[in-house]
């Protein structure tokens, strides 16, 4: 499930670091743990070095969006 956060100080809360959402009552819902994009999770590391990461982006290679969804229209 999703759920879209529009409000700005809510979302300024969460962008600071680790939160506890608490029910009305005080009991604890759950945490979210703020993540920064593009950073894997704990514990788990990346096959590539940051070197090849760096080449990697420098690639730009393959196909056009439209080439492929047209290849996919034709096979459906």
């Amino acid at each position: 499930m999703s759920v879209t956060i529009t409000d700005p100080e809510l979302l300024a809360a969460l962008s600071r670091g680790d939160v506890e959402l608490k029910r009305p009552d005080g009991r604890v819902l759950g945490k979210f743990i703020f993540e920064p994009d593009g950073k894997l999770p704990p514990g788990v590391k990346s096959p590539f070095t940051e070197e090849q990461l760096v080449e990697f982006r420098k690639q730009r290679t393959g196909r056009p969006l439209a080439d492929i969804l047209k290849d996919l229209r034709e096979r459906g």
